[in-house]
């Protein structure tokens, strides 16, 4: 069981299921959104995602059509991007995950959109675009 919350803990949530693959999203709009070099998230089944409290919170803003970032009114803090071609995922912040994850990133997709500021030193797989066949991006 994992769960976490939004930086004001107006919004609690609890995920029972296997996290899938983190990435690290390099992508124009990832980067705005996180004000970051990228968003770290990966995805979770909605069946097995409930919120312990502040649900009704929740904000999302459409930044294409069809694609969602949840996020907190109150703090700001993202939570999630849901996409309407891929119904059921969520991709989850991680950072917004309290409790240990147990593994670390496994990509970082659209490097080649990525800032000029940041240097990726690590040996993670990188890709231009992402490995994912249902990417959300």
């Amino acid at each position: 069981m994992l769960t976490g919350h939004c930086l004001c803990g107006d919004i609690k949530f609890e995920y029972d299921g296997p996290l899938g693959p983190i990435s690290l999203c390099h992508c124009s709009q990832c980067r705005r959104a996180s004000g970051s070099a990228f968003a770290a998230s990966a995805p979770v089944q909605t069946v097995r995602f409930r919120y312990l409290a502040g649900g009704e919170l929740i904000r999302e803003y459409e930044s294409r059509p069809g694609k969602f970032r949840g996020f907190c009114p109150r703090c700001g803090s993202q939570l999630y991007i849901r996409v309407d071609a891929i119904p059921g995922i969520l991709r989850l912040r991680v950072g917004a995950i309290n409790e240990p994850l147990g593994k670390g990133p496994a990509s970082h997709d659209y490097v080649a959109s990525g800032s000029d500021w940041f240097a990726i030193t690590d040996n993670i797989p990188r890709f231009d675009k992402t490995r994912r066949t249902n990417d959300p991006h």
